[in-house]
């Protein structure tokens, strides 16, 4: 909310001196004239004859209030009154008084502060009427019990602001503390020692055990080829034994494929595989062709 002013004439200039009689501020022998203003430093002792000043231009601002509860406790506090029993006469009498004066510069800040007005004139004028009866145990209403609790509740908030607004605040007094460092272009190697590279050798071996590779290849085996191998094999021999047939270091593929060639000679009637009794070896050999 703006402050409230008067035009500056209503108002002296402290620390102003009596001019002698006379004597005018153009007068060249005036030893220590009193400025009107500055202008870029420089003092101004007579006012511009073709400068335009608007009326609004010319202010002095006199006591600062936020707003028509901060005036009134103003009222209050500098004349000592008792807060619990504020005298309505004395402080609406001084309340119109600074509210006639800023009716006539600033009539929308005036506003607020007739709303004011009527509420202290409408407590003074209950406070001439007799109290209402009520029962013998109550006591009568006062009617400032209301703008009592609202004085009371604005000056603990302000109270509490001003309390807030002299504690330090970073940028307003005082500033946090920046000091550069210049870094060297040269750069710095870490110095490492032995356990460190230890320590790194053996992360990068539990890391690899994790990632391992599987190549998996097609190997093309023919059973045709390995039934002329087992043929060949029993040639000039009367019979063999079934695990003599099969080339372990071959590996798996080569053992079934070995398998299937002895079944399919089996079937057509190339070979012969017999086996005296239960659990006893198995014996292959080629089959009986009559001459």
């Amino acid at each position: 909310m703006p402050p409230n002013s008067l035009p500056l004439q209503e108002l002296p200039s402290p620390g102003a001196q009596a001019l002698p009689a006379g004597a005018s501020l153009d007068l060249p022998g005036l030893i220590d004239p009193v400025a009107l203003a500055r202008l870029y430093g420089e003092p101004m002792f007579a006012m511009p004859k073709d400068l335009y000043i608007p009326p609004d231009a010319l202010k002095v601002f006199l006591e600062a209030f936020e707003g028509p509860l901060d005036l009134l406790l103003y009222l209050i506090r500098k004349q000592n009154f008792n807060i619990l029993d504020i005298p309505m006469a004395a402080v609406t009498r001084q309340y119109l008084a600074y509210v006639d004066e800023i009716r006539a510069t600033n009539l929308e800040l005036a506003a607020e502060y007739l709303l004011m007005a009527a509420m202290l004139i409408e407590i003074k004028s209950r406070m001439l009427l007799p109290p209402k009866k009520q029962d013998s145990s109550q006591e009568a209403e006062d009617p400032r019990a209301e703008l009592v609790r609202r004085l009371l509740e604005y000056e603990k908030i302000k109270l509490a602001a001003h309390k807030l607004n002299t504690m330090p605040q970073l940028g307003r007094d005082f500033l946090a503390a920046r000091v550069h460092v210049e870094q060297s272009t040269q750069p710095r190697l870490p110095d490492v020692t032995l356990i460190e590279l230890q320590e790194a050798w053996q992360s990068i071996v539990r890391r690899a055990k994790l990632v391992q590779h599987h190549v998996i290849s097609r190997e093309e085996l023919s059973v045709r080829e390995h039934m002329g191998i087992v043929l060949r094999r029993l040639q000039g021999r009367k019979f063999l034994e079934f695990e003599e047939l099969f080339d372990a270091p071959g590996g798996v593929p080569v053992l079934v494929v070995t398998f299937i060639a002895l079944l399919e000679l089996a079937k057509e009637c190339l070979l012969e595989i017999t086996q005296a009794e239960s659990f006893a070896p198995i014996y292959v050999r080629l089959a009986y062709t009559p001459a």
